[in-house]
């Protein structure tokens, strides 16, 4: 039987949730969550949980995987905090009160049959990217649910992408009519645009038009790296941005060699049980950076 694998972007679902249920309070008070009463908190926490689990069965059910999986970002600065400061900066922070949510957020979660996963080193986006790389390797379908558009550069027949929030497939038509190029490009063009939500600088004086506009004459930023035809103010630009295309591409490209410590079996789809157990349930990993 074949294996369709669901992979949650759990912090991509959870803070968007969060977000909607907390923002009637914050509309009607102008303030943020911080000044809100406790009781508020509370029942916009409760909310966001049981907004969560509905999701989560929502999503089992439209997609009938056998697999499935809520991945989620270590509490720590992952490496690519080491390999650039700057990376994600400005961001807003999540919440102390949502942080310390997630635990029973993770239980809730285990009780519908969904583990979840975590990692000391590594993003979420790393790990989503090793687990769905080595199932399509294998001829098996992935789903990725989450609205980041990083995952576009997995798209590929057997690894797909889900806007749970718009419900809709960001799919290979999408990036050609978001992006402009193949989403086998996008690294190239997002090393040249750079990537603004996360804070990375790419080709000073070059937007997504130029950037499309060049890939699509010559295929790839190596091959316009080897131009000889290029214009005047195009190739200097390039020459004087090449270490910070160097870093950028390190920082928008995906892992995919991340050392993993279970098996596809570990993580079938179990029936909803109210009375599991839910102590110990999240898989947790220690992966070396090689």
């Amino acid at each position: 039987m074949a294996a369709h694998l669901i992979l949650i972007d759990a912090l991509n679902l959870i803070r968007r949730i969060y977000a909607v249920q907390e923002r009637p309070f914050t509309q009607i008070k102008h303030q943020d969550s911080d000044a809100l009463s406790a009781s508020t908190l509370k029942q916009v926490l409760f909310n966001t949980q049981n907004t969560c689990v509905n999701a989560l069965t929502k999503i089992i059910a439209q997609h009938e995987p056998t697999h499935a999986l809520a991945v989620f970002d270590s509490q720590q600065p992952c490496w690519r905090y080491q390999l650039f400061e700057g990376y994600k900066k400005g961001r807003k922070q999540m919440p102390d009160h949502l942080a310390n949510k997630l635990i029973e957020i993770q239980d809730a979660f285990m009780d519908q049959g969904v583990d979840s996963l975590t990692s000391d080193a590594d993003e979420a986006d790393d790990l989503i990217a090793t687990l769905a790389v080595k199932m399509a390797l294998h001829g098996q379908k992935v789903t990725i649910i989450s609205t980041d558009k990083g995952f576009l550069q997995l798209l590929s027949p057997n690894i797909h992408i889900y806007d749970y929030f718009n419900r809709r497939y960001m799919d290979e038509e999408h990036v050609q009519n978001k992006f402009n190029v193949k989403y086998s490009q996008l690294i190239d063009f997002w090393t040249l645009t750079g990537d603004n939500t996360n804070k990375i600088e790419g080709v000073s004086g070059i937007g997504q038009v130029n950037a499309a506009k060049l890939l699509n004459q010559y295929g790839s930023l190596k091959a316009i790296l080897s131009a000889t035809d290029l214009k005047s103010s195009i190739s200097e630009k390039l020459t004087n941005s090449l270490e910070q295309m160097d870093l950028a591409r390190k920082l928008l490209t995906l892992k995919q060699d991340i050392p993993l410590g279970f098996n596809l079996k570990d993580i079938r789809l179990t029936s909803p049980s109210p009375a599991a157990e839910i102590n110990g349930n999240i898989i947790a990993i220690n992966a070396e950076r090689s």
